[in-house]
């Protein structure tokens, strides 16, 4: 009886590849979300030699905010710098972690706010409006939808 009442699908029921793969076309191709000036020149923290090589790595990195903001409401700058560090290799000497660039996430999330999927807090951090909770459960079900009629 249960299985054949249809329910809703949410973030969690969707893979992190592909619903980030996903979204980010979805914001690439919208006209609201712009690519910084900068973004084809920056590193994503002092820990990388080089700037990321993928033309799409921004819309990349700011559905993979997304989904992190929806999953954990609350989440700030700094938490988001913390997941997104990596170790800093030093040449001999032991490595040590650094944090990522914090310039980055506060773009994408000012530009989530300007969208108005995310919204700040009185307490701090962020979470997703009812909009951007609608707009990225639509997007997952488009995937979960996808992937089975792959099967």
């Amino acid at each position: 009886m249960a299985e054949d009442e249809p329910r809703g699908i949410c973030v969690r029921d969707v893979a992190a590849k592909e619903f980030i793969a996903a979204y980010a076309e979805h914001l690439k191709n919208s006209d609201k979300f712009e690519l910084p000036v900068w973004a084809e020149h920056v590193k994503t923290g002092v820990f990388k030699e080089l700037a990321p090589y993928g033309d799409d790595w921004y819309y990349i990195r700011a559905a993979s905010i997304a989904r992190k903001v929806y999953l954990r409401p609350g989440l700030g700058v700094g938490q988001l710098r913390k997941w997104y560090g990596g170790n800093n290799r030093r040449g001999t000497r032991t490595e040590h972690f650094r944090r990522a660039n914090s310039g980055i996430i506060r773009s994408v999330l000012l530009q989530l706010e300007e969208m108005k999927v995310t919204e700040k807090l009185p307490s701090g951090g962020r979470r997703m409006t009812r909009v951007g909770q609608q707009d990225l459960d639509r997007i997952a079900g488009a995937v979960f939808n996808a992937g089975e009629e792959e099967d």
